[in-house]
């Protein structure tokens, strides 16, 4: 199982973008998936994540800015993100839930600045 993010890049403070992740190989399409990110010094922080059921879930640093979606068939999750500030740059990782332990995507950068 693989997972590619893919979205990331040079936006302006206000502006949005959409990160994506794909997943290939046998994985649910409704496993569990989470984003997190990474600023260099600091901690992973967990932002958003979704159940199965489609429950979500959001961090308070982003609530009401990011949104996280999916598309089941194309077994690809989404964090939606709007309003972003430059304490936003960072990179994003997305997770998801596989056979009681998680695998993560390779990263993609986020950056925000005038």
């Amino acid at each position: 199982v693989q997972l590619q993010a893919s979205g990331g890049g040079l936006v302006q403070p206000g502006g949005s973008l959409r990160l994506s992740c794909t997943a290939s190989g046998t994985i649910s399409s409704t496993a569990a998936a989470a984003w997190f990110r990474r600023v260099p010094g600091k901690e992973r922080e967990f932002l958003a994540g979704i159940v199965g059921g489609g429950t979500t879930d959001y961090a308070d640093s982003v609530k009401g800015r990011f949104t996280i979606s999916r598309d089941i068939a194309k077994k690809t999750v989404y964090l939606q993100m709007n309003s972003l500030k430059p304490e936003d740059t960072a990179v994003y990782y997305c997770r998801r839930a596989y056979y009681g332990s998680y695998v993560w995507g390779q990263g993609t950068l986020v950056t925000v600045s005038s």
